[in-house]
């Protein structure tokens, strides 16, 4: 006689099934991947990949200050050495063209060499998981040694191959400076939309208002300083107009930001006021020593301790502009919606390179002061009329492309709103 099983048995027998299929389903997750909890592992270890790939941008900002102190120690000090190159038939004679101008630009081909070759191997990588990434992350020693045959392989290259070189660096830097004032002028934005939020924001303007206003006494102090130390006497006419037409043009940003159409704020003009205003500074500064109009001179060869300081903060400066340009790749995205996952690398790697080649570049140009011809001074950077009248350029671009950005908003409402007009005129005839 068979017992019949009741619904307790039944659940019992159900429940044991199930244990037994949840105990083979974690012994096949066992064995595929070695651990329990495969999910926290591989997030950790994208988490260290992220961390090495993030680390590594300080690296790259290392060697890219390295290759500027070399190319100053071989244009300044370089011809001690003479000896031990009279064997570079591509360097002349006693390998004297090696030094001073063709020598900056044979460093700078190097570290171009170096970066660009960095840009090629490490373009559209994507995920972290990517043999690219573990390239760019990784693999010190072996760059290390790319870096040095790099650097060593211009010098036996003829003096026209490093002649043209010479000629497309002043293509390169002049793409960088357009680069780097996009993304200043990208910074200088998203500093505005924190600290001065518009009226339906909860946050207070104090801070915004605070900041805006320190940043417009500085501007007016530089303006009024660069009066009383650059124009000693009224036949210095180029840096009158030079600094009355900075003035012109921090006026005209503030009017526009102040507008009721625009309505940007006080912060954004202010921040780019003050840095119009120090590129208009740099550039003065820049301009050869001249008692009539310049309080400096250059008569010492070796430079007293402000112009040593001047000089390293300069190299310094060189790198930190490069660094933050390189890393700020979303400005230059065309696709600002772009979903981020947590398998995608931090940054941009292509990018990065690409701007440290140019940088590499523009630093040959600051050394040469973006002259071909003649050699510079020791402990000098950027001196001379050439690199004054980038310096001018560079500071009116900077200052077009500021007011494009605040009335083009205005320009584009506006023609919407025109094309807008004769639609609604049409449909009401047809009415």
């Amino acid at each position: 006689m068979k017992m019949k099983r009741g619904p307790f048995a039944e659940a019992w027998k159900t429940r044991l099934w199930q244990q037994l299929v949840d105990d083979l389903l974690l012994k096949f997750r066992r064995c595929n991947y070695g651990l329990p909890g495969a999910l926290e592992q591989r997030s950790f270890e994208r988490s260290v990949q992220k961390k090495k790939s993030l680390r590594a941008r300080y690296l790259y900002g290392i060697v890219f200050l390295f290759a500027n102190l070399v190319a100053w120690c071989v244009r300044d000090y370089g011809q001690k050495v003479t000896p031990q190159l009279h064997y570079l038939k591509s360097c002349g004679i006693g390998g004297l063209e090696c030094f001073h101008t063709m020598g900056v630009l044979r460093v700078s081909l190097g570290c171009f060499i170096f970066f660009f070759t960095m840009f090629l191997t490490t373009c559209n990588t994507s995920k972290l998981y990517e043999t690219r990434n573990t390239w760019h992350s990784r693999w010190w020693p072996l760059k290390f040694i790319m870096l040095i045959v790099s650097l060593t392989i211009p010098f036996f290259l003829p003096s026209n191959l490093i002649q043209l070189y010479g000629e497309l660096a002043r293509v390169g830097a002049g793409v960088f400076l357009i680069l780097q004032l996009i993304s200043v002028i990208q910074f200088i934005t998203w500093w505005n939309k924190c600290w001065m939020p518009d009226a339906t924001g909860k946050q207070s303007c104090f801070l915004g208002l605070f900041t805006s206003t320190l940043f417009y006494i500085a501007s007016v102090c530089g303006i009024g300083m660069m009066y009383s130390l650059y124009v000693p006497k009224p036949s210095c006419t180029l840096n009158i107009f030079f600094i009355t037409w900075t003035a012109v043009l921090l006026l005209v940003m503030l009017a526009i930001s102040l507008h009721s159409k625009v309505n940007r704020g006080l912060l954004s003009s202010g921040i780019m006021a003050s840095y119009i205003v120090f590129l208009c500074w740099s550039a003065i500064r820049s301009e050869p020593a001249a008692k009539k109009c310049s309080p400096q001179k250059h008569e010492n060869e070796h430079g007293d301790w402000t112009t040593v300081l001047g000089f390293l903060i300069a190299i310094f400066a060189i790198v930190i502009a490069t660094f933050s340009t390189g890393i700020d790749s979303q400005t230059f995205q065309f696709r600002k919606d772009e979903v981020q996952h947590e398998d995608d690398i931090p940054y941009k790697y292509g990018f990065f390179h690409l701007i440290f080649s140019l940088g590499a570049m523009y630093f040959a140009m600051l050394f040469i002061s973006w002259n071909l011809d003649n050699s510079t001074r020791k402990w000098s950077i950027d001196v001379g009329w050439a690199s004054t009248w980038v310096k001018i350029v560079n500071e009116w671009f900077a200052a077009t492309i500021y007011i494009w950005k605040l009335i083009y908003p205005v320009v584009k409402q506006t023609k919407v709103m025109d094309q807008e007009e004769p639609v609604q005129q049409a449909g009401n005839s047809v009415l």
